[in-house]
């Protein structure tokens, strides 16, 4: 059997005093319970060294950019990658990532896969970003992803710990998409850290049905690509936000298998078969056998544009 011990490390609250250093203690008890517990592989939230700092409207690019990291890893990280190889236990941690590129600079919310020599072997940039670009008063706090960050792109899939692990971050997870560009690939583990609060100032009859639809989405796309989903939150009361917390690691039948049951610091873990999503992969869910994708380029008229089912235009004869 192909088998990847993983372990979803969920985090309390992370005020925004809080110091790089006292929140990667915070992930190394976490790592350090995880390795005790015989696990591989620990996943962490999304933005997981500070507290969500888009939830504020900043003007300073200065204060604004105190929350990316510009080297991964860098001096207040590096224990976290030392502690890894230390211990035999690979990594995934989201962060806000800056980037020289093209010589300017670019600004992504990222996540990274660690092995358990703590050698970077993947990296994934949030494409699905949420909220507002804007400052919007009337909300009782901003939710300004659009601003702070720019959309990476594309879904990879990277073999590691025996199986082939893709990412996502946070609103990824509410696209079908995001899973089934990835299941193409033959994903067989999908790692998804959040951050998501209780409440949804556009649309508050949505906040009692919040942590229904967290779970909803990661169970249908599970099952739907035949792959293991591991969804990671931030939880608890956040400067005065309540986040829903949630993480669970979910099988490819969509049930779960292993869930966290508090709003702090915590690990569920769950020995995931990776030959487990064969039996979905080969039967129910054989994209060669029963997909059809040529069912789907039916021609729909939007703004005006002649555009497939899928969102891509049309080609030209």
């Amino acid at each position: 059997m192909r088998s990847i011990n993983i372990a979803a490390g969920q985090l309390g609250p992370i005020a925004r005093n809080e110091t790089r250093t006292e929140v990667v203690a915070r992930l190394s008890a976490l790592m350090r319970e995880a390795q005790s517990a015989g696990c591989d592989l620990i996943i962490y939230p999304e933005l997981a060294l500070t507290t969500f700092f888009p939830r504020w409207y900043m003007e300073d690019q200065a204060e604004i950019d105190c929350f990316f990291e510009r080297e991964m890893p860098g001096p207040q990280t590096r224990p976290l990658f030392d502690l890894a190889g230390e211990l035999g236990i690979g990594f995934c941690l989201g962060y806000a990532e800056l980037a020289l590129e093209d010589g300017r600079l670019h600004r992504y919310n990222s996540s990274i896969l660690v092995d358990k020599s703590g050698r970077i072997v993947a990296k994934y940039r949030k494409v699905h970003l949420p909220g507002h670009a804007e400052h919007e008063p009337w909300r009782k706090f901003q939710h300004l992803e659009k601003r702070y960050f720019e959309p990476g792109a594309g879904f990879g899939v990277v073999d590691a710990f025996g199986g082939v692990i893709g990412m996502a971050i946070c609103n990824d997870r509410r696209w079908s998409e995001t899973y089934r560009v990835m299941g193409l690939q033959g994903v067989e583990v999908v790692l998804i850290g959040y951050n998501t609060p209780v409440h949804n100032p556009p649309a508050p009859e949505h906040d009692e049905l919040s942590l229904f639809h967290n779970q909803l989405v990661m169970q249908a796309g599970a099952y739907q690509n035949g792959t293991w989903v591991v969804g990671v939150a931030k939880a608890g009361i956040e400067e005065g936000v309540d986040q829903i917390g949630g993480s669970c690691i979910i099988a490819p039948s969509g049930e779960v298998a292993a869930a966290c049951t508090t709003r702090g610091d915590e690990i569920a873990r769950a020995c995931c078969d990776l030959d487990l999503c064969n039996s979905y992969k080969r039967t129910t869910f054989n994209f060669d056998v029963h997909r059809q994708p040529h069912a789907y380029r039916l021609i729909v008229e939007r703004k005006g544009r002649h555009l497939m089912a899928d969102g891509t235009a049309v080609p030209s004869a």
